[in-house]
């Protein structure tokens, strides 16, 4: 700082002539050190040491008004004065002799601060610093007024007029050069507000091609981090979702560079007691410093503190109107995240949180797809849904003569009869017939016929009143109420009892009937499918079988036909079952070897695809493994299908007269148990095991007591 300028009495003034060269000269450096400097302390700074050849002062002083908050701030000061008063000072506008000039526009002049009785408070502080004389003159362009230069002695020679006049020339040079210097901060401050906006936007559009090329979490995530650290200095990133169902935060993604192990992603941690749940609750962002860490009890919380951390940031993620994780970042530095970080982070938190969604969805269907993929049986059951033949699996030329009659006669009302040997599959067409029918929408009720006595056989095909039998306690409504505007399915026709059949001819003439015990006729409207395995012609050449009932029966008859006749089929049955049985019991079986499918599509199959399903469904218990296993043994060659009607004994003594010789007992044993099998575990009845080994049923009963054959559960 230069040495003090005091004038002394010795010091003669300058002829008035002299004076006003050196004022005029003192101008012209001024105009050009305002035409060299752009800085405004460097500026006050040169204008002081010109000035100081002009003119006598102890401080020099620039003081502008603040147009945001309307007060007087200390922006140069060049003093010899010592004070404690720095830069940047601020005073109001009110009560202040800077606020007055710049308010009113004229000088404010001190003569001598000792007798001076304006601003107390002001001269005050003038006094203690041993200043005698002050003035200050206005800062004004053409366009404003900018505020004011003050100056002072610490002498008690006052200041001129001639001096004044002068500072206020000065002053108003000095004003164009301080409103440059403003316009020109003010310039570089817009311009810096740009270069970040540019910065800003560059950020975003980077995030923006991420989120748009990447649908993977890891993906994703890498081009955020990527991107943010570029702008952002930070030392963990990490991005927490909400399980909706659970209440808990999963860690989907983790960046820490140099401990990637402390923290695993996929991990599971509390929403309470987390500034990222705290975020994710108030739907605001939340940053935390220093010891606002104590108020946070979280597991991984603890570890950031323990591994350096000082400042933590955590954005909600939300979409729509609802907040579903948080964007955290972690910092070393307690001074991490200012204002302009974090309004830079808020919007990247934006984009991030479509694409999260959007990576959720894309993650939801990958899998469901891939679930798809693995579940092939669900597909071919669409397939099959689409062409409206539910449960029917099937290629060969055989199948798709029967599904076109199905398609044929579906439509409309008629009767159908379904023959076919035992195991075929007769009902499952039987629903087809229904599902592709008028009558889809009401009920398909079914009835074995063979598989309720003939005494109460009546009583579930009409109904009974209360009371019309021993036993009757309620009215009960039959099958072909139950039917009624739908399909009824009579599964084993042919072992309806000869006194039942006139009663059954007389609904599917009329329908109408009346209940067990009741005079009042009922009438309906139903449709019936009968199906059976027996050979209804010579049934009713032996007079077992009605000929008009099979002649009213028998108005649509579809013929199904056997497995062996549709070999073809065969791999497509084995592998529907295979799939369907390996999700019913856990089990991973994937594949069939090629000699195991080539003996089951060469076997004859006597009991169709109800043998075929029972076979695969024990082989992929018996499977360990992804190989289907198939006890190949049980597959006998049989050179002969036995004829429904035939009696079991005499078709079993062909097929096992090279079986090796065992005990009479376990030969009996084995023969009543062929004959169980075959009739399904049926004792009585026409088609019962006993009629077939000529035998009465009481007989039956007690040899399987005796030789200990009892039904598999």
């Amino acid at each position: 700082m230069p040495e003090p300028v005091i004038s002394s009495p010795e010091t003669a003034p300058a002829a008035p002539l002299e004076h006003s060269r050196l004022q005029l000269e003192a101008l012209l450096e001024v105009s050009e050190a305002i035409a060299q400097q752009r800085d405004l302390p460097a500026l006050f700074h040169d204008l002081s040491e010109r000035l100081h050849s002009v003119i006598e002062f102890d401080f020099l002083t620039l003081i502008l008004h603040d147009p945001a908050r309307n007060v007087m701030r200390l922006h140069i000061l060049e003093t010899r004065v010592p004070t404690e008063k720095s830069t940047g000072t601020e005073s109001p506008v009110e009560g202040t002799p800077s606020g007055l000039v710049w308010q009113t526009q004229e000088p404010f002049v001190v003569a001598d601060t000792e007798e001076e009785t304006r601003y107390p408070e002001y001269i005050s502080r003038l006094r203690e610093h041993g200043v005698r004389c002050a003035a200050m003159v206005p800062l004004t362009t053409a366009q404003r007024r900018v505020g004011a230069m003050g100056f002072g002695r610490l002498t008690p020679q006052c200041i001129t007029d001639g001096e004044l006049q002068f500072m206020q020339r000065v002053a108003s040079q000095v004003a164009v050069a301080v409103d440059n210097a403003l316009n020109l901060e003010t310039s570089q401050a817009y311009q810096t507000q740009l270069a970040r906006e540019r910065d800003r936007l560059r950020i975003l559009l980077e995030v923006n091609n991420v989120l748009v090329n990447s649908l993977e979490f890891p993906e994703l995530f890498r081009g955020i981090v990527s991107t943010l650290q570029r702008v952002i200095h930070h030392d963990y990133t990490s991005l927490a979702l909400l399980d909706p169902v659970t209440g808990l935060l999963k860690i989907h993604a983790l960046d820490f560079p140099g401990r990637q192990g402390l923290l695993k992603p996929e991990m599971v941690i509390p929403r309470d007691g987390s500034p990222a749940g705290r975020a994710i609750v108030e739907g605001r962002t939340v940053i935390v410093r220093g010891s606002d860490f104590d108020a946070y009890k979280s597991e991984v919380i603890k570890l950031l503190r323990a591994e350096g951390m000082q400042t933590i940031l955590c954005i909600p993620l939300s979409n729509r109107g609802r907040t579903f994780g948080s964007l955290n970042l972690a910092s070393r530095r307690p001074d991490a995240f200012v204002d302009g970080d974090i309004e830079v982070v808020q919007q990247v938190a934006a984009q991030v949180a479509i694409a999260v969604e959007n990576a959720v969805a894309f993650k939801e269907i990958d899998a469901l797809k891939e679930k798809l993929s693995e579940e092939k049986l669900y597909l071919e059951e669409e397939i099959r849904n689409a062409f409206n033949f539910e449960e029917i699996v099937g290629e060969s030329a055989a199948i798709r003569r029967v599904l076109a009659q199905v398609e044929l006669v579906a439509p409309a009302g008629t009767t159908v009869l379904l023959q076919g040997e035992t195991g075929t599959g007769k009902e499952v067409i039987a629903r087809a017939v229904h599902n592709l029918s008028p009558r889809r929408e009401r009920t398909f009720v079914k009835i074995n016929c063979a598989a309720i006595p003939s005494g109460l056989l009546e009583a579930e095909l009409f109904g009974h009143e209360r009371g019309a039998f021993t036993g009757a306690l309620n009215q009960k409504i039959g099958r072909f109420e139950l039917a009624d505007r739908g399909t009824l399915f009579l599964d084993e026709i042919g072992d309806i009892p000869l006194e039942l059949q006139p009663k059954l001819l007389r609904v599917l003439q009329e329908q109408e009937f009346e209940r067990l015990g009741s005079n009042r006729t009922q009438r309906v409207d139903v449709r019936v499918v009968a199906a059976t395995n027996r050979d209804l012609p010579k049934l009713v050449a032996e007079r077992a079988f009605r000929s008009d009932l099979y002649y009213r029966l028998n108005v649509f008859p579809i013929h199904i036909p056997a497995l062996r006749e549709r070999k073809e089929d065969v791999p497509l049955l084995v592998r529907y079952f295979v799939q369907k049985f390996s999700r019913a019991l856990n089990k991973t079986v994937e594949y069939v070897p090629a000699d195991v499918m080539e003996a089951l599509t060469n076997y004859a199959w006597p009991g169709n695809i109800r043998e075929l399903e029972n076979l695969i469904e024990r082989a992929v218990l018996l499977s360990p493994g992804k190989e289907l296993r198939v006890p190949l043994a049980e597959l006998k060659s049989t050179s002969a299908i036995p004829d429904p009607a035939t009696p079991f004994s005499a078709f079993s003594i062909s097929t096992v007269s090279s079986a090796p010789v065992s005990t009479l007992e376990e030969a009996e044993r084995q023969h009543i148990l062929r004959a169980l099998r075959q009739t399904e575990w049926r004792i009585a009845g026409p088609k019962g095991a006993a009629n077939i080994l000529g035998m009465k049923r009481t007989t039956l009963q007690a040899r399987m007591r005796k030789l200990g054959i009892r039904r598999p559960i």
